[in-house]
């Protein structure tokens, strides 16, 4: 594998690896990816750029991930198969890596029907899987999709998401099997409130070995206020949010709901740390960049290799 990524020396390296979300701006003002760059550089080792989440109109990934990567961060983009045919996705593999980004990730992307164009087309010619295959292929064989020879590769480390409380339960682990078969070399999981549930998930990937072949990194989202975590119990498909985390926001005063929980996230942080698996986290503070530093910190998880 031709991938040099400092994601990749860490994880390597045997290190618990830190990631996290850096959100694109709804404009062309790169004055706020600066000034969130600037928050995140020194607390982790990459970080990621979402590609249309939730089918809203944003800046581009790989235009994120450029313009913060002159901060001196390492990007990795993320690239979903609802907006691009396999022409339009081999293109934009040559093209972030030609920029020097070093990491990808492959999703297949929210539903049109969930954004700000709801009559949009997707375009689903290919799905998250076969992306990996497709970019494993580009780099591991310099061919494409088509089997044509390229003379260049793309040097990327390739990574995908799981969901360890999307239900059938019994089908996410065999999912995360494809994708690491296909050529995932990392994978960033759903946030994780459920502990107890994602440990039941863990064991099962490591009882098929699949925790020596791909390096798993935990989501954390730290929660902002009730309302949110109400919001993502009852709106989000594919989450778990356990009524004793709730009770728990619920028992502190209305000015220290944040504070809670940051006290969650790190918590949970610190006994993700103990998983059989585990290599390291993705922190996504979406919209709250700013209080990652703290998070990573008051984990013991700084200063980062």
């Amino acid at each position: 594998m031709k991938a040099n990524s400092n994601l990749k020396r860490v994880l390597d390296s045997g290190k618990f690896a830190v990631t996290a979300e850096l959100g694109p701006p709804a404009s062309t003002d790169s004055k706020i990816i600066n000034k969130k760059a600037k928050i995140l550089k020194g607390s982790i080792d990459a970080f990621n750029v979402t590609d249309g989440q939730t089918a809203v109109v944003r800046m581009a990934s790989w235009a994120t991930c450029l313009i913060a990567k002159q901060q001196g961060l390492e990007p990795i983009v993320q690239m979903t198969t609802r907006d691009r045919n396999r022409i339009a996705l081999q293109m934009d593999i040559l093209g972030v890596a030609a920029l020097g980004i070093k990491n990808i990730l492959c999703l297949t992307g929210d539903h049109t029907s969930f954004g700000n164009h709801p009559k949009a087309k997707g375009v689903w010619d290919v799905d998250s899987i076969q992306l990996i295959r497709i970019v494993k292929k580009m780099r591991d064989e310099n061919k494409f999709a088509s089997g044509d020879e390229m003379d260049v590769s793309p040097s990327l480390y390739i990574g995908a998401s799981a969901n360890p409380f999307a239900e059938p339960f019994e089908f996410r682990v065999p999912r995360l099997a494809k994708k690491v078969a296909e050529g995932a070399d990392f994978i960033q999981t759903q946030c994780i409130f459920n502990i107890q549930k994602f440990t039941e998930w863990m064991k099962i990937v490591c009882e098929k070995g699949l925790h020596t072949k791909v390096k798993i990194l935990a989501g954390i989202t730290p929660i902002k206020s009730i309302g949110a975590a109400k919001y993502m119990k009852n709106k989000v498909p594919g989450m778990d949010v356990p009524d004793s985390l709730i009770d728990r926001l619920e028992s502190v005063p209305k000015e220290n709901v944040s504070k809670e929980g940051i006290k969650i996230a790190v918590e949970t942080i610190q006994k993700l740390q103990q998983v059989e698996g585990v290599a390291g986290i993705h922190l996504m503070a979406i919209e709250w960049e700013e209080i990652v530093p703290e998070i990573i910190k008051s984990a013991g998880l700084y200063p980062r290799p």
